[in-house]
């Protein structure tokens, strides 16, 4: 009795302070990743409920089978084959006459599936998820069921009803995890059900909820809840749909129905119910802020099927160039990343929480976006993002360029899985149609499938280039600097360089000289073989050119850009090593100076918002060095100190580099101080010279609950060389000897050595005072010590403990990324505006040109896919430009055909007065030229010489091709006008 009134009490409670209660509907999700069974090959029968699967090996999933090759070899000499995986299961009681549902997140690459020997499907595009209902042939409690999946993961495999390949399964990009990398749940729900987003295959849409009427000022909007629904009875059935909206503190903010509906047997509807509410967190950059929505049907007042779907709301609008988030402008600013997002020993098939721990590198790196690679992310990273806070571009899948037939209709079926598998996660701003340029007719099938299946996400749907596109909502080349008045451009990838993060510099342990390495194809290689500290130049160089572009700098602008890539990857490379070492962080996530310069140039939704200053390198170097010392700040100036003295101020460049010229070292502290405009110091940072190596340190990260004795769970634990008080010693390569007992098994890291990078060894080295390892959990539970050993140092260890996962006739009921938290540091969207305006555009009237008149509006015509040319004729190489208005012009920008590899001789005179006579520099888009503020009305812009062509930057394609730019080709004598724009200094 006692024990039904507390029961009561605990409900009027719960009722009473909001806590949302989830019903007794008969709906039940389960982890399915425990106990699989892996065996390489192609055994005859391994279908069959009784084959003797004796001795395969026992794994937890997500697992690829030759994850043992990540970042060990080459990609192109990953194992590829035939694997079955196989797995014994048991329902839980009670689960009689529901419905049964497998979800794969994705396999690689196609996969035959078989339930108690029968076969229930195939699924091969080896991106996105498929489902697969198994109610007729599933054995009920206390039964026991076997799954079995024959996986494929050839690069050359081919779609078994067409013989045609998947344009994807690329040998470059498209790192090949073999097998079952990703997560697989199994789904139980009465025969009246809400239906799983589950395309693939199954045909099915699921819940779909979105915001409209976003008012963000007085927070609020109408929010809709829309549910696929399917009867699968043999008699009517009649509902009433509810939802209810719990926030990040477990609260119920509203509750609300639908229509009461009735369904036919075998009949499938949409059903929607829809409610204003106020006082809203917007999910925003680095403010992860999410809800849960639950759907309910209720028959009789009863319920019998719920769906919990995590999402979050915001505002957007793509327009006059730009990108607003919360009405806010926000420039991109973040990394093409490979959607593979993979680690050595482990390759992408990491826990939830290590999505996590990387994907918020990026955000504290004040990245707002990552745009995925060719193909469309795993739920997990794209979840992740929601988070973190970290918005991402969602492509579906390609390589590069425009296909044809079968392969165009395997991108549109994917795009569409894509979208309706990922349009509730919040993250998602744009849908990517293609690694290239597509042709128009294609972009409107894109367009329509986005329109069909998300309508009211939020979106915008286009692909790279797409220069003049009528419907692209956005577009932007790779590599160069695009503007708009119109839809926004950004740079789908920029800064290819690459650079090991064992070289500092040419002064430091292993001395390795700058830009050193292998050809690439027969072409000169040092930019894909740099230093840290050339390679962090670089970064800010090539921002730069964004940078300068930015909303508020006139009426076309550049919305920002993302650096390719994130973190080093296993992907095709230009330099010495065998995997791309362009990333800002090393495999195992430990930062570069690239990360912490991108850090301070990125800090802010456009313009800088929080003053910072990074000094590139360390301050341990041997007697006698006399060197060039980089500092990375947004603030105007930047003053050196060595021991408290000062070194004068630093020569500015890009805007953020700061450069101090032959600087003597001498043990100590190095301190970089910036100040702002008004002289006042605003951020410093500083390096203090470590002592003589002394011992080792280990320091770990685990999931935030503890680390789970699941058989997937990883630790990943830090190791450094220390000085007597504990300061990391940045130069020491020392070997480090690791011994692992209890119940674990070693993963390890990578170091630039052997052949195999020392991928899975047990000894490893340092770079630069630091690695990292991982250790992997089994399924038992207990006490992990792990050890570590060098030379010289005294040793050290660490300890701690997994903790129990519960499994049950192998299904588990904790999810993989369930009560991970959500990242709220950077708080909600800010007021106000981001940028300053800092010059205003001043348009033009009419123009008069030497030759083909009829074009001349082309070089202002918000167009780079149109240009005007003379005639290669020196004298006919001449604009008269009439402006609207007089104005004090003190800029000029034009893109320049052939930007990168051609030096125009031009003199502009304004009303008359020359105001500028020499070579336009190369460049990798708009070149700015800067003069006193000259009034007038007429601008004329002349060639007076010989064009010269040479490459400026020596960008290499994977082909060992250069990568062109423009029209490379001309007479000496061409003037070749892509856009011009004229500007004066905002008051």
């Amino acid at each position: 009795m006692m024990y039904k009134i507390s029961k009561l009490i605990l409900a009027v409670l719960m009722i009473l302070v909001g806590f949302y209660q989830p019903s007794k509907a008969q709906r039940s999700e389960y982890n399915f990743n425990p106990d699989w069974k892996v065996r390489v090959g192609d055994p005859k029968g391994a279908e069959a409920m009784d084959f003797e699967d004796k001795g395969w090996k026992e794994v937890t999933l997500p697992y690829a089978w030759n994850e043992d090759q990540a970042f060990k070899v080459e990609i192109y000499d990953l194992n590829t084959g035939i694997a079955w995986y196989r797995k014994d299961f048991v329902l839980p009681e009670r689960s009689e006459n529901k419905k049964v549902f497998l979800e794969f997140e994705g396999i690689r690459q196609g996969g035959e599936f078989y339930l108690n020997g029968r076969h229930i499907g195939r699924h091969e595009n080896g991106a996105i998820a498929v489902g697969f209902d198994i109610s007729d042939l599933i054995k009920p409690y206390p039964q026991t069921n076997v799954v079995a999946v024959r996986v494929d993961n050839d690069w050359d495999y081919r779609k078994v009803s067409t013989n045609s390949k998947f344009q994807w399964s690329d040998r470059n990009f498209n790192v090949n995890y073999g097998g079952i990398p990703k997560n697989v749940s199994l789904h139980i729900t009465d025969k009246l059900y809400q239906t799983l987003p589950l395309y693939s295959n199954l045909g099915t849409k699921g819940v779909y909820v979105y915001a409209q009427d976003i008012d963000i000022e007085d927070k609020s909007a109408l929010i809709n809840a829309e549910a696929q629904v399917r009867n699968e009875y043999a008699d009517s059935k009649t509902f009433q749909y509810k939802v209810a909206i719990e926030d990040m503190e477990g609260k119920v903010i509203k509750e609300f129905e639908g229509y009461k509906t009735t369904l036919s047997p075998g009949q499938t509807a949409i059903v929607k119910a829809s409610s204003q509410l106020k006082d809203l967190n917007f999910w925003s950059w680095g403010y992860g802020y999410l809800y849960d929505v639950y759907t309910t049907l209720l028959v009789n007042g009863e319920p019998v099927d719920e769906v919990k779907t995590r999402t979050g709301f915001r505002k957007t609008a793509f327009k006059d160039g730009m990108i607003y988030l919360n009405d806010r402008v926000i420039q991109v600013k973040g990394y093409a990343q490979r959607t593979s997002n993979e680690w050595p020993g482990v390759g992408m098939s990491v826990p939830a929480w290590i999505s996590d721990f990387s994907n918020k590198m990026m955000v504290d790196g004040n990245a707002n976006l990552v745009r995925w690679m060719h193909i469309t992310p795993w739920k997990q990273d794209v979840e992740s993002c929601d988070r973190v806070g970290l918005i991402q571009a969602m492509p579906a899948g390609d390589a590069e360029g425009d296909v044809q037939g079968e392969r165009w209709e395997h991108r549109k079926h994917l795009m569409r899985d894509a979208i309706i598998y990922n349009r509730n996660n919040p993250s998602i701003l744009f849908y990517e149609c293609g690694n290239d340029n597509i042709s128009e007719p294609h972009m409107s099938e894109m367009k329509a499938i986005c329109d069909t299946y998300d309508p009211n996400g939020g979106r915008a749907i286009g692909s790279r280039e797409m220069l003049e596109s009528e419907v692209a909502e956005y577009g932007g080349e790779m590599l160069y600097i695009n503007k708009s008045a119109d839809q926004p451009m950004w740079a789908t990838e920029y800064s290819r360089d690459e650079g090991l993060r064992k070289y500092w510099d040419e002064y430091t342990p292993p001395y390795h000289k700058e830009g050193e390495g292998p050809l690439y194809k027969g072409n000169d290689a040092s930019a894909y073989n740099h230093n840290q500290d050339a390679h962090a130049i670089e970064d800010v160089i090539r921002w730069y050119d964004y940078y300068r572009e930015r909303p508020g700098t006139g009426k076309r602008v550049s919305s920002g850009g993302v650096n390719i890539i994130f973190s080093d990857t296993q992907t095709h490379f230009r330099g010495a090593e065998n995997y791309r070492r362009s990333g800002e962080t090393d495999p195992m996530r430990t930062p570069k100076d690239g990360y912490f310069a991108h850090q301070v140039m990125w800090d802010g939704w456009v313009d800088s918002e929080n003053p910072g200053t990074h000094l590139i390198g360390h301050w341990n170097y041997e007697k006698g060095v006399q060197k060039d010392i980089y500092v990375v700040s947004n603030g105007q100036e930047v003053e050196l100190f060595i021991n408290g003295k000062s070194q004068g101020k630093g020569k500015q460049d890009y805007r953020f580099l700061f450069i101090f010229k032959d600087i003597r070292w001498e043990p100590g502290t190095i301190k970089a101080v910036s100040y702002d405009e008004d002289g006042q110091k605003v951020s410093e940072d500083q390096i203090q010279t470590a002592g003589e190596p002394y011992g080792l340190k280990l320091t770990k990260w685990i999931h935030p609950e503890g680390m789970k004795a699941d058989g997937h769970d990883l630790a990943l634990v830090q190791i450094e060389v220390v000085d007597e008080e504990g300061n990391r010693c940045p130069t020491a390569l020392n070997m480090i000897d690791f011994s692992l007992k209890g119940p674990a098994e070693w993963r390890g890291g990578i170091a630039q050595g052997p052949e195999d990078n020392y991928v899975l060894s047990k000894s490893l080295p340092v770079e630069g005072g630091v690695n990292r390892v991982f250790v992997r959990s089994t399924e038992e539970a207990g006490e992990i010590k792990l050890k570590a050993k060098a030379k010289g140092l005294k040793n050290t260890s660490i300890e701690w403990e997994t903790k129990s996962f519960e499994v049950k006739n192998g299904l588990a009921k904790k999810l993989p990324g369930e009560g991970l938290p959500s990242n709220l540091e950077r708080g909600p969207t800010p007021e106000g505006p981001s940028y300053k305006v800092s010059r205003i555009a001043v348009a033009v009237e009419n123009a008069k040109a030497g030759a083909n008149q009829d074009d001349v509006s082309q070089s202002y015509d918000d167009n780079e896919e149109t240009s005007w040319s003379n005639e290669d004729l020196l004298s006919n190489g001449w604009i008269h430009y009439e402006l609207e208005r007089e104005a004090e012009i003190s800029e000029i920008a034009m893109k320049l055909n052939g930007w990168r590899t051609r030096s125009y001789p031009i003199e502009i005179s304004i009303d008359g007065k020359v105001v500028f006579s020499e070579r336009t520099k190369r460049n990798l888009g708009y070149y700015t030229i800067e003069f006193p503020p000259t009034k007038g009305k007429n601008v004329l812009v002349k060639l007076i010489g010989a064009n010269i062509d040479e490459d400026a930057f020596g960008i290499i394609e994977i082909t060992g091709k250069k990568e062109p730019a423009g029209d490379e080709k001309g007479a000496e004598g061409s003037l070749n006008i892509v856009e011009i724009e004229f500007y004066e200094d905002a008051e």
